[in-house]
Parts: C-alpha cells; sequence; structure tokens
C-alpha cells in the first residue's frame, strides 16, 4: 500500500496526532490538509454512527474569516440567499457561485457578530474567492483564514455526549446554530451541526494547540456511551442524500440541478455574484437534476476515482458521481445527475469498467 509524502504544502491538523494514536488507517486531502477516512472497521464505524456516536476530525472544513465594517456585505454579495435576517449566534447552509451561477462551495455561513462571520467551507479555496471579491468591490474587510478547526461529535448519543462536557444548555441549540464557550481552558464554538442525517455537534476549536487535549477530553466524555473514532461516512452520507461538493458536481453545476435551490433566493441585490445567472436559469429550468440510482447485484462495489456514464435506450443520459455499499438496503447505490427527462423509476444501465450493470433511478434520500 502506497503512503502520503510529507509536505509543508499538506497540513495536518490539530488532532493528527490524537487521530494517529487511535489507529487512523486511511487519510484523504481535502484543502491541503489530512483527513481520516477510516480506522480499519469500516462496518463498524458505518453502525456507531447510526446507532451511537462517533468523533471526526473535520478541520479540513476550514473557515473563511470576514471581519470589517463591511463584512456583511461581503457575506452578502458571496452568498445569493437572503441574509438579512441572519443573527448573531446563527448558521445558514449556503451556495457559493460564480459570475455564471456555478457552484463554487456549500459552505455553512455562521455570524459571529456584525462584523465577524466565518464561511465554513467545503474543498474548494474560497479565500481567493472572497479576498478578490473585497478588493474588487473596494469593501472595508479583511479576508484571513483563522486558527479554527472542527470536531464533530455525531450520531444519535452525541447530544448525550456534548451536553454531559459543556451542560444542557446544549440540547436547545436550533439546527445550524451556534455558541462559543470554553471547556478546560480550551476556547470553542459548540455548534449543532455536521455531515450526517443522524444528528450531533460540530466544536469548533479556537487554538490549534489544544487539538489533542479536546479530542482525549471529548474521548473521555463520551465513554459511557462507547464513543469511537470515525469520519464523515461515505455509506451514511449517501443513504442520507448529502451533496458532496466536488464529488458530485462539475464545472457547469448550478444550485437547482443539486437540490439547493432552497437556499438561492432570486431577490436578493444585484450585486450579489451569479444572482443575474441563477434567475436566468430558474427562469429557462435547469437542464440536469440529481436523483438517487441503484444498481442490481448483491456484492459490494469499490468506491470510484470517476464518474460513470448512466445510459437509457442506448444514449447517455448523465453520469453516476458516486457509489457506496448500503449496509442497510444491501445494494451498490449512488447518485445520478441526469437529464430532467429522467425520472424516478426509469430503468437505466451504468457502464462501468467496460460492462454495463442495470439500475433503476429513484428519489433521494434514500433512507
Amino acid at each position: 500500500m502506497f503512503s502520503i509524502f510529507p509536505s509543508a504544502r499538506l497540513r495536518p491538523s490539530p488532532f493528527f496526532d490524537a487521530t494517529v494514536a487511535d489507529g487512523v488507517k486511511s487519510f484523504s486531502t481535502y484543502n491541503h490538509m489530512l483527513m481520516p477516512t477510516g480506522y480499519g472497521q469500516p462496518e463498524e464505524e458505518y453502525w456507531r454512527i447510526i446507532n451511537g456516536v462517533s468523533m471526526w476530525d473535520v478541520s479540513v472544513e476550514r473557515q473563511v474569516q470576514l471581519q470589517g465594517p463591511d463584512a456583511g456585505k461581503l457575506a452578502q454579495m458571496l452568498c445569493p440567499r437572503d441574509l438579512t435576517k441572519c443573527v448573531v449566534g446563527q448558521g445558514k447552509y449556503v451556495a457559493v457561485c460564480n459570475h455564471a451561477g456555478t457552484v463554487i462551495n456549500d459552505p455553512i455561513l455562521l455570524k459571529l457578530d456584525e462584523q465577524r462571520f466565518w464561511l465554513s467551507i467545503a474543498d474548494s479555496n474560497i479565500w481567493f474567492w472572497a479576498g478578490a471579491i473585497a478588493a474588487e468591490r473596494g469593501l472595508d474587510v479583511e479576508v484571513s483564514e483563522p486558527d479554527v478547526s472542527p470536531l464533530a461529535v455525531q450520531g444519535p448519543k452525541g447530544e448525550d455526549v456534548v451536553a454531559s462536557i459543556f451542560g444542557d444548555w446544549v440540547r436547545d441549540l436550533k439546527y445550524f446554530w451556534f455558541k462559543e464557550t470554553e471547556i478546560d481552558g480550551i476556547p470553542v464554538a459548540v455548534a449543532r451541526s455536521g455531515w450526517s442525517k443522524q444528528g450531533g455537534f460540530e466544536l469548533y476549536l479556537m487554538d490549534g494547540s489544544k487539538g489533542t487535549r479536546l479530542w482525549n477530553l471529548v474521548k473521555e466524555a463520551g465513554k459511557p456511551w462507547d464513543i469511537g473514532p470515525g469520519n464523515p461516512n461515505h455509506c451514511e452520507r449517501v443513504e442520507s442524500g448529502l451533496l458532496s461538493f466536488g464529488g458530485d458536481t462539475d464545472n457547469h453545476t448550478n444550485p437547482y440541478e443539486v437540490r439547493m435551490g432552497r437556499y438561492v433566493d432570486l431577490d436578493v441585490p444585484d450585486d450579489v455574484v451569479g444572482i443575474k445567472a441563477l434567475r436566468r436559469i430558474k427562469a429557462e429550468g435547469p437542464k440536469r437534476h440529481q436523483l438517487g440510482i441503484m444498481l442490481e447485484g448483491d456484492e459490494p462495489d469499490q468506491v470510484a476515482f470517476s464518474w460513470f456514464d448512466i445510459n437509457s435506450r442506448g444514449e447517455k443520459i448523465g453520469d453516476m458521481t458516486n457509489i457506496a455499499w448500503s449496509y442497510r438496503l444491501k445494494k451498490n447505490i449512488g447518485f445520478a445527475l441526469v437529464s430532467v427527462d429522467a425520472k424516478p423509476g426509469d430503468a437505466v444501465t451504468v457502464m462501468k469498467n467496460g460492462a454495463e450493470v442495470a439500475a433503476k433511478l429513484c428519489d433521494l434520500p434514500f433512507i
């Protein structure tokens, strides 16, 4: 098996040493960092997130900080979602689009105060983009990457673990809302959020030197609930219909094609980047949409590096953008980015490794 060659361009996270001590077996790269992707027991790790509680190093979700008198203006220019009612302590899922209306990131925006916002980003360098837009528009705002690294506590027992650490006030947090606090001298922002449908929290560590301490504190607190290490689980996220930017999108994908239309407000000001294109796309109607796809066969297939053609009656109608073995459905499933003429229930074929595999389109989420 190959290994990753260390480089100063590829940063370990504040939790790196702790994940190695806990037996991490594989990493992926994400925002120029190492992200743990497994601890050697994939099915056990899956059921832990479904039935119990799992802790994840997701510090690769970097924060792009907008700070200054025009921070709110810049946040709105970057996001085609109405932010006028967003209050301090609230987060919102947003699309960041380019001038053509193409999704270039799908972060969580967090409002820390009237002059400071974070964009908790997916895997693309929005730090450069935000800085360029701010300079182009002549805004009084500083764009930076703060020392902030999320640690996720996910699963149906996650709330009990986080409440045991910080207090029962966390149970009252609404989804995507957060509160800044500290534990044992470690500054964090506690948010009800996370890349799963099983519930949980993200602890935004605000001092990278204390990563191992925070990891071990959560690990110790979670022992009564049998907490264990994990990662954003590929199987669970596909079953749950969660979008992976860059994995399920290409260089032409707009929000309406990937079920993000509900997060676009077309009446935001004209200076919002991409809004004019999004109005046109909405009026004309998108050309593709995202569905689920279930393949025939009862043997697990391998996760792939590439998309696969989806054909109907001998013609390509789109692409299968991911594949996962569902432990609950006992089927290989994935997402289909296909022509809007394709509908749930349609029989199709997927071209995989030079062979056609029979499949059927379906609604999302699977479960």
